[in-house]
């Protein structure tokens, strides 16, 4: 069994500790979402398990051929070569595979008299046959393709980061590692390829390690949480939402707990469950046996005490409005007799496709991009506060206090009190201790999350987020949500997370590109449902008439009567069927604390994976089972 044992893990960054004695085990088919604070050390971790950086102490201990592949948030590529190229430019063994055949091709083809030539041709061909490398082209254009890289001949200097991010995936995918290291791999990702992401991943062979802020994505594929937390990892058997409900229980029994953050992870929990059947994959079946199917659909559950409540100037009705508003920017239409109304109080959730101009409508609203006909209106009212993809420059020689100090040494909450600068950095996660920290020593994440939390202190009354999940923290956005939740004010927001944008927008502009903008009331959930159902109907209407008729002529096929209800059989079955899921899942969590204890014994450990092959095998049987008789279990 291909496993990665780590022991005695400990690396500094400056006067923060990373990681302080950390010990575990990746066992051959764990799949680990590793979720912490920015700056707590998350991609340190990944750095250090793929071999980037050897500045920690401890040991890692791997078997001789043990592989590890590493996505990072930006990978470099040489900038000079084509998507192809850069994509088969990696060291692995297949790529160098790849390079020698058709090296030995190319030469052999020049010199086919040359024995030297020739015996390197059938060497190079034979080790292709051994590795079977010859279908890694076609699957490497079959990966790109999903993540809507077509021009496979293009520069990669012609790339947007995004797509570079997209090319850099595709190579690690390729490589088919012991060990998969993704770090934030949804990013700049639409739904299509995100939801291809989680299929090509639930079949993946391999070990699973994957920092990432979306936590539909978490949900579906991990098995394990693991979080790291002012130098501690913490280690949690089940998805995000079994991760939710046991952090939830462990901040509470601490005595030293805030109140803050267990309310939040409460309230987290409370919020997954109420929107639990809006969601219907597999692993979702999983989380709608807590018995909240039929009677929590569309509800939200929200705490009434406020993490972060800061005052705000009045709003009034007139907010913003456009009136055929045109934009062109170079060949791509981004507004085309576009009209809107958005009033006080309302929560927009901007999405669709990658350049269609949902940044440039956030910019268009800010006063940052002029329309090239029609008008916009903001209200004498509005007070607005625009978070974007790229932040102003924070200076790196200031201390976080003295930069929030800027807008004030206080701000008031909504009941007229004062607010402390040091309360407000506590509550946006910032530990008392960093208080006095020079900006510099601070991770991307952190410094984006001061900038964030700059800009709430402002006390705007219309707040512009643009993809804020992309360099925020899941506990930060948790914070955020809980804001926007009792933010009285206007919220628009682009994002193309999933849940963020279930949390915070019950109305949707969609970008479909070319100026097309469709309108949706509602979660973003419910429309993506709703689209997967129009695609499927529309093929089914598509289908040819005449093989209709032949497949349902009466004369040709009895009429069968259609299930409505279960037998009693079925029925008795359906009553004990979650237990039985319950007890499986115990047994699994406990195979996999036996593993963690019986690391170095190698023997064990193959006869504890194969007891833990088998129960995943069982629980996937019952959860389609689950899924098969909740059809006509009647409510």
């Amino acid at each position: 069994m291909q496993t990665l044992r780590a022991e005695h893990l400990h690396r500094t960054y400056g006067e923060k500790t990373l990681f302080d004695d950390l010990n575990f085990i990746i066992n051959e088919h764990d799949r680990i979402g590793l979720i912490g604070v920015n700056g707590s050390g998350k991609t340190s971790l990944l750095n250090t398990l793929a071999g980037v950086t050897n500045d920690q102490t401890g040991t890692l201990t791997t078997p001789k051929d043990y592989t590890i592949g590493y996505l990072t948030q930006k990978p470099a590529l040489d900038e000079d070569l084509t998507v192809m190229d850069a994509v088969f430019s990696g060291n692995q063994t297949v790529f160098k595979t790849i390079r020698r055949y058709e090296d030995a091709l190319a030469t052999y083809g020049q010199h086919p008299e040359d024995a030297k030539a020739q015996k390197r041709y059938m060497d190079a061909e034979a080790q292709m046959n051994e590795e079977d490398a010859w279908t890694a082209e076609s699957d490497v254009k079959t990966i790109l393709t999903q993540l809507k890289i077509t021009d496979l001949s293009q520069s990669i200097k012609t790339l947007s980061g995004g797509q570079v991010k997209r090319v850099g995936l595709a190579q690690v995918l390729i490589q088919s590692p012991d060990l998969l290291l993704l770090d934030e791999p949804t990013n700049h990702l639409d739904f299509d390829s995100i939801a291809w992401l989680q299929q090509y991943l639930a079949t993946y062979k391999g070990a699973l390690l994957v920092v990432t802020h979306d936590r539909y994505f978490l949900d579906q594929i991990a098995n394990q949480i693991w979080e790291l937390d002012f130098g501690k990892l913490y280690q949690y058997p089940g998805n995000y939402q079994a991760y939710v409900q046991e952090k939830a229980e462990r901040v509470s029994q601490e005595a030293d707990a805030e109140q803050k953050s267990k309310r939040l992870y409460q309230q987290e929990l409370a919020w997954m469950k109420a929107g639990a059947k809006a969601r219907s994959t597999k692993q979702n079946a999983r989380i709608n046996r807590f018995h909240e199917l039929a009677n929590q659909q569309g509800t939200r559950q929200v705490q009434q005490h406020v993490a972060i409540s800061l005052g705000q100037q009045r709003l009034g009705k007139k907010v913003i409005e456009l009136k055929d508003a045109n934009l062109q920017l170079g060949d791509h239409v981004i507004l085309k007799d576009f009209s809107d109304l958005i009033q006080g109080g309302e929560r927009i959730g901007i999405s669709g496709e990658n350049g269609a101009g949902k940044s440039s409508l956030l910019n268009v609203i800010a006063g940052k991009l002029p329309l090239d006909s029609g008008i916009i209106d903001v209200g004498e009212t509005v007070k607005m506060a625009y978070y974007t993809q790229q932040i102003e420059p924070i200076p790196d020689d200031k201390r976080m206090i003295n930069y929030l100090s800027e807008v004030g040494q206080n701000v008031t909450d909504k009941q007229g009190n004062s607010v402390s600068v040091t309360e407000l950095l506590e509550q946006f996660l910032f530990p008392r201790f960093m208080h006095g920290t020079l900006i510099r020593k601070l991770s991307g994440g952190e410094k984006r999350r001061l900038y964030l939390l700059k800009l709430l202190m402002e006390q705007p009354n219309v707040l512009l987020l643009d993809e804020p999940t992309n360099d925020l923290d899941i506990s930060t956005l948790t914070v955020l949500e809980d804001y926007i939740a009792q933010f009285a004010g206007t919220v628009i927001t682009v994002s193309h997370d999933r849940y963020f944008l279930d949390k915070v927008a019950d109305r949707l502009l969609i970008f479909n590109g070319n100026g097309q903008i469709a309108r949706y009331s509602g979660q973003f959930s419910d429309y993506l449902a709703a689209q997967q159902a129009a695609t499927k109907a529309a093929k089914t209407t598509a289908k040819p008439k005449a093989k209709a008729q032949e497949t349902a002529t009466p004369a040709a096929q009895p009429t069968q009567k259609k299930k409505v209800k279960l037998t009693y059989a079925e029925q008795k079955e359906w009553e004990g069927i979650e237990g039985e899921i319950d007890g499986l899942e115990s047994q699994k969590a406990a195979v996999q604390a036996e593993m963690n204890q019986n690391g170095a014994n190698y023997d064990k450990l193959a006869d504890l994976q194969q007891q833990l092959d088998d129960l995943d095998h069982q629980l996937d049987q019952k959860v389609a089972r689950w899924e098969y008789l909740s059809e006509y279990a009647e409510d």
